[in-house]
């Protein structure tokens, strides 16, 4: 859209009816090189652990080393989406200098793609817990020793979390998205629950049916289930509710404002629920505007959000710490081109505020005054006057490639940051990479 109230906004361009060059994606991922590195590592001990004869033959099976095992892997699955480790890395990342070379921080920048160790980490858990199993039942075969309460709680585990890890499979959390989060929710509860039953008769079965807090203090699998159960229960201690106010200016989206004890940094994401037992959704932090207080733009997206729109609450939960999602990467790039669609923006628009770097921005959206309110439509003029503001519906659906090439090219960008749906998304990223920009995403990972 050309604002003709406000002829700040770029003049846009003839549209383009999309690149038709072919372009090949990166052979892997950071997410995907995360992903390999935990696979190689555990399967070089598991290897050697059935190989080795170290850990299981005909007359010994060392079941506290395959147990570990599922307790490291575990450790490493939930501990990385603790949001105080993912706040520490995100601080590291930033303090690296901009006078770093720019094949150097283009990789640093992918920090934000360490759900490849919480995916690589969660299935060999699984596959470890598997192995434990097996080798319980073969010890009370052969030996006896093990409850069937040990065995049975087991059995249990190995099914449930096998379940929660099918249903986080792309495919599968995609088509099914709620059962994907009641199984992680409601499942991943009752494991936990399980996993303390399983730690305490293992270690009771392992020093024949005595309980001593001895044994429990000097078992690796407690500590470690300690650190999973309070990682767990943090967030938890932070959950409050707090009033909203209400603006809606079309029937696909609304802006929450509301005020919490401290105002989330610009550029953070917070998870909100109007039933905390239920689903939450994590949105971007936006900033007021001369005055404390927040904001959270949300448009129709699903069930929950067409709800949450047709019938705004008057309160919502929050829950844990503010985190920071891709944009915050601009922190480490002498220039960036920032690529929204939609509610996109509202992950961006703090990045603008007071950027003292050269920036440009491309936002993508249907009649953006009709569906966001023109008071919304200027502040994004007044942030980067520059902005280059497509209406979908007057112009068309844009080549969004096409139209980052040319800002990268006008301002010599270092990056490209992408916030649209994953198509666009991928193709963006994808897009640019091949041609030697770096470029950077949301991830869809479980």
């Amino acid at each position: 859209m050309q604002n003709e109230k406000n002829k700040t906004a770029s003049v846009l361009p003839v549209p383009h009816q999309g690149l038709t060059q072919q372009f090949s994606s990166p052979v892997l991922t950071h997410y995907q090189m995360l992903f390999i590195t935990v696979s190689m590592v555990n399967l070089s001990i598991m290897s050697w652990a059935l190989v080795s004869g170290s850990w299981w033959d005909e007359s010994h099976i060392s079941l506290g080393n395959f147990g570990n095992m599922v307790i490291a892997n575990l450790c490493v699955t939930i501990l990385i989406r603790q949001q105080y480790l993912i706040n520490g890395l995100f601080q590291l990342a930033w303090r690296i200098p901009v006078r770093w070379p720019l094949r150097l921080r283009r990789h640093l920048a992918n920090v934000y793609q360490f759900g490849g160790l919480h995916s690589g980490c969660a299935t060999f858990s699984c596959l470890w817990l598997l192995l434990f199993t097996l080798a319980a039942f073969y010890q009370q075969q052969a030996q006896g020793g093990l409850s069937n309460q040990l065995l049975t709680v087991n059995t249990l585990l190995v099914l449930m979390l096998c379940a929660i890890s099918l249903t986080a499979l792309p495919q599968i959390r995609r088509r099914y998205h709620n059962l994907f989060e009641h199984m992680h929710r409601y499942m991943g509860w009752s494991s936990l629950a399980l996993s303390w039953l399983q730690v305490l008769w293992f270690v009771r079965d392992s020093h024949h049916g005595e309980w001593r807090w001895h044994h429990l203090s000097h078992a690796f699998a407690f500590w470690g289930l300690l650190a999973i159960t309070g990682s767990i229960i943090l967030p938890w201690l932070r959950l409050r509710r707090v009033p909203i106010i209400v603006t809606r200016p079309s029937s696909h989206a609304v802006i929450i404002e509301f005020a919490l004890p401290r105002d989330p940094f610009p550029g953070s994401t917070l998870a909100i629920s109007l039933d905390p037992l239920m689903e939450w959704h994590a949105f971007a932090n936006i900033p007021l505007v001369g005055r404390p207080g927040c904001r959270m733009l949300i448009s129709r997206a699903g069930d929950w959000t067409s709800r949450f729109i047709d019938n705004p609450p008057s309160h919502v939960w929050f829950k844990g710490i503010p985190t920071p999602g891709v944009g915050s990467m601009n922190k480490i790039f002498n220039s960036v081109v920032y690529v929204a669609t939609g509610s996109g923006i509202g992950p961006l628009l703090p990045h603008l505020v007071n950027n003292p770097r050269p920036c440009k921005l491309i936002w993508s959206t249907r009649n953006p005054v009709v569906t966001y309110g023109e008071a919304f439509v200027n502040e994004i003029i007044a942030a980067h006057p520059g902005v280059l503001i497509w209406d979908t519906d007057a112009h068309g659906k844009p080549d969004l490639l096409l139209l980052a090439c040319q800002k990268v090219k006008e301002i010599n960008a270092e990056a490209v940051i992408c916030i649209a749906n994953r198509p666009l998304t991928d193709y963006v990223v994808e897009g640019c990479e091949a041609q030697g920009i770096a470029a950077y995403g949301a991830i869809w990972d479980s």
